[in-house]
């Protein structure tokens, strides 16, 4: 490493804060800080959905995991393209229908506030949890960085420093300045990654493509694997990635929030459906740059190359074997990029603290700039208790883009399933949803503790939604046919929660 790229990493970094502080104007209202007035471009609205859903974990996992095995990851891509066709054509209607400002307000009016607030602390903690997979994988290659320059630092000390970056942006600029740094980081990767893969082919003497199809690299289709416990297998891959992806993009605040910011339906549906191309594209990138250093490394195994996992792999190409500059605007990308995350994810959680918890629940009345501090002071709490959650991690076995969608799913079936509880069964009321919602949550919670292997993480989300669709229809038997919220139940809002959401 030089120390032309240790500058280009600082200099990066400052002037994608600065830039999304810029563009994103003066915030006088929570639906400014929050939804952006919902006057944000369709273009940028789609590439902060791809910049936001794979940040750092894509960059720093998804080459290690075609050096160990092969492509068939790809046909998760493939799934999640259709699931967002169903998103944007089943749920999106709904959510710009009642005007709303989060995912969960729609559960709020469908069953009541009771599971609107169940919903959004689960949300709440999955988000936590899986963001802090993904704020602690940006740490990896910074480490490397700063090793190579004999600055060592621990990697609780490099998770404090990104976070509290990203707080400052983000408790000023609100959605704007989120989605802004979000387009510029996402260009920056993407083009990093281009070059990165060009660097590669330059220095072989061999067709790494030839290397990694007799290697037997280049599988896409897995049709022999069994698909309970292979999360890889084409229909596990297939079906998992697509209700992954409805529940990701239709029941995650994360995303939702984004889409809800769009000028119009329109806008926001072909944001959603062409943010599934790029995300294809995306992935074949990183995918393909994982086969070039298989050539390039030799076809040795990450423990000859005495890395502690396979998560080091392409981090320790772009210090090593990148050009003065290059390397250092590619692990600036990769920084900017769980900034980008961290930064959504602060938005989303203050969002739902403050619609889907506060003021449902709370009989304090604020006027605009006082529900703008609250949501402001609910910024930063979340900022500080997601440098603890990051701190958690240490390592892991497996690549650590596998780890943050296994720990996003255990919640995502449930949440999925109880927006198609409210849409297809009538009968359905609060406790119904609460109950069956509940149990799918616990269940999968069961499977990723204690029987990890048992059945592969791209399955989680379909055992989920089945799980509630289906309890959930069982107990709403008990009920007249009526329609939804016309019995009597121990969980229904007061008349006014449903004019709130």
């Amino acid at each position: 490493m030089h120390t032309i790229d240790l500058a280009v990493i600082v200099v990066y970094l400052l002037a994608s804060a600065w830039l999304g502080l810029w563009l994103s104007g003066k915030q006088r209202t929570v639906r400014d800080y929050f939804i952006g007035s919902r006057q944000m471009p369709w273009w940028a609205v789609c590439l902060s959905v791809v910049a936001t859903e794979t940040s750092a974990l894509t960059v720093i996992s998804t080459p290690g995991i075609a050096f160990l095995d092969n492509v068939t990851f790809l046909q998760v891509a493939i799934g999640y393209f259709i699931g967002r066709l169903v998103v944007a054509f089943v749920l999106l209607p709904r959510y710009y229908s009642g005007d709303m400002t989060t995912a969960y307000a729609y559960l709020g009016v469908r069953f009541g506030r009771g599971m609107q607030g169940t919903a959004s602390v689960t949300f709440l903690f999955t988000r936590l949890l899986a963001d802090g997979v993904r704020l602690f994988a940006a740490a990896i290659p910074m480490k490397i960085v700063l090793d190579a320059f004999g600055l060592e630092m621990s990697y609780f000390t490099i998770v404090a420093l990104l976070g509290v970056a990203t707080i400052l942006y983000t408790l000023v600029g609100g959605i704007k300045a989120v989605v802004w740094v979000d387009v510029l980081q996402m260009s920056v990767y993407m083009i990093g990654g281009i070059v990165a893969l060009a660097v590669i082919v330059q220095s072989l003497d061999v067709n790494f493509w030839s290397v990694a199809q007799e290697a037997g690299k280049t599988q896409f289709l897995d049709f022999t694997s069994d698909p309970v416990s292979s999360p890889y297998a084409t229909v596990t891959a297939l079906v998992g990635g697509a209700l992954l992806s409805m529940a990701s993009h239709g029941a995650d605040q994360l995303i939702v929030q984004r889409l809800l910011g769009c000028k119009s339906l329109r806008d926001a549906q072909l944001a959603l459906v062409m943010s599934g191309v790029v995300v294809f594209l995306q992935f074949a990138l990183f995918l393909t740059v994982g086969l070039a250093l298989y050539s390039y490394y030799e076809q040795r195994t990450v423990d000859q190359m005495g890395l502690a996992n396979s998560d080091e792999l392409f981090p320790t190409f772009i210090v090593d074997g990148m050009p003065v500059g290059i390397a250092g605007l590619m692990l600036a990308g990769i920084m900017a990029a769980a900034m980008s995350t961290l930064s959504s994810s602060l938005s989303a959680l203050s969002s739902s603290t403050m619609s889907d918890l506060y003021q449902r629940f709370s009989r304090r009345s604020l006027d605009e700039a006082g529900a703008l501090r609250m949501s402001r002071l609910f910024t930063l709490g979340w900022g500080l208790v997601f440098i603890g959650a990051a701190a958690m991690f240490t390592g892991t076995d497996n690549p650590v883009v596998e780890l943050g969608l296994s720990v996003a799913s255990l919640t995502y079936g449930g949440l999925l399933g109880a927006f198609f509880l409210g849409m297809w069964v009538p009968r359905a009321r609060q406790t119904d949803a609460v109950v069956s919602f509940a149990v799918a949550v616990a269940t999968m919670s069961s499977l990723f503790l204690f029987a990890p292997d048992l059945v592969g993480f791209t399955w989680y989300t379909a055992i989920g939604v089945a799980i509630t669709l289906g309890l959930g229809y069982l107990l709403s038997r008990r009920h007249r046919e009526d329609g939804p919220g016309t019995a009597e139940d121990d969980l229904s809002p007061r008349p006014d929660a449903e004019e709130r959401a």
